[in-house]
């Protein structure tokens, strides 16, 4: 895609759009670019469904991966495959406006491999300014198996988060589809005409005079997901920018992080169960709620 959309395009379907151009070809690589986020349109990866305005400018996709070294902490590793304590800040995989410095190029640096050479060894992922837990491949084959646990929701995926509120019930599960919103592209929400399903589980841990401090189980793993589905129970998550409380507590970023991973090794079949301690922002923003 080199050239602006033209403008007797609009209202046509993305994915229908990226189907018709010559160096495309067909309806199944349109689609396998769009999943990828290799199409942009004026610096948005936009889902299939969304309706050409006339005009977008696009630009060409990310390059391959280049190695950066990069200091991580491991929490396990193997010939297979490695888990990484994601820091806060650190974007995922390269996008518009973040094309280096991203965990993916470090973990390449790791002997990430396996999947879409955008973002190789990754079968799921972290928001910018969560941290936490991430499992990574470090083969094709790897990626392969690790993909299969994702779909078969045997990857057990523990999150602490504090909202703002108190729950109605001590524990309790969402189930609601999420997608892009409808007005705004950079949002998640309820309200999308690209639904995908997506539940959620919590459970309280701790309850504080105006926060209650939860236990978070991803069933699905949808972009946002708990921020979304935590905000739609009037749960919002302390600091988030977007979807919560900004600054709540001095916070500069969500209280959201990753701390438990635990899966069946898909090589081994052994259990592989790791954890990750409370980062210290996210420690200082809970002593001050307690009021310590």
């Amino acid at each position: 895609m080199k050239q602006r959309v033209p403008e007797e395009a609009a209202g046509e379907r993305v994915d229908r759009y990226v189907a018709s151009l010559p160096e495309i070809g067909s309806r199944a690589e349109a689609e396998r670019l769009l999943a990828a986020g290799a199409v942009l349109l004026d610096g948005d990866a936009p889902p299939k469904s969304r309706r050409l305005s006339g005009g977008e400018e696009p630009e060409p996709p990310p390059r391959a991966v280049a190695a950066e070294p990069m200091e991580l902490r491991i929490a396990w590793e193997d010939e297979h495959l490695l888990v990484v304590d994601k820091p806060a800040g650190l974007v995922v995989h390269p996008a518009p406006g973040h094309s280096v410095g991203t965990l993916a190029n470090a973990l390449v640096d790791r002997g990430a491999a396996g999947g879409d050479e955008h973002r190789p060894g990754i079968v799921h992922r972290l928001d910018r300014d969560t941290s936490g837990l991430i499992v990574v491949a470090r083969s094709e084959e790897a990626h392969r198996r690790l993909q299969s646990l994702v779909r078969r929701r045997a990857l057990e995926r523990h999150y602490v988060t504090l909202v703002v509120g108190r729950p109605r019930s001590r524990r309790g599960r969402i189930e609601a589809p999420i997608g892009r919103d409808r007005r705004d592209p950079v949002r998640h929400s309820l309200d999308t005409e690209s639904p995908r399903e997506a539940i959620t589980h919590f459970e309280l841990v701790e309850l504080l005079a105006r926060h209650a401090l939860l236990d978070v189980r991803l069933e699905t793993g949808r972009t946002h997901q708990i921020r979304v589905h935590l905000a739609a129970i009037d749960l919002p998550v302390a600091g988030d920018l977007v979807y919560g409380r900004p600054h709540e507590l001095g916070l500069e970023r969500q209280f959201l992080h990753a701390r438990r991973l635990a899966f069946r090794h898909p090589f081994t079949d052994e259990v592989v169960e790791t954890e990750s301690p409370l980062p210290p922002d996210l420690t200082a923003a809970l002593n001050q709620a307690r009021g310590v």
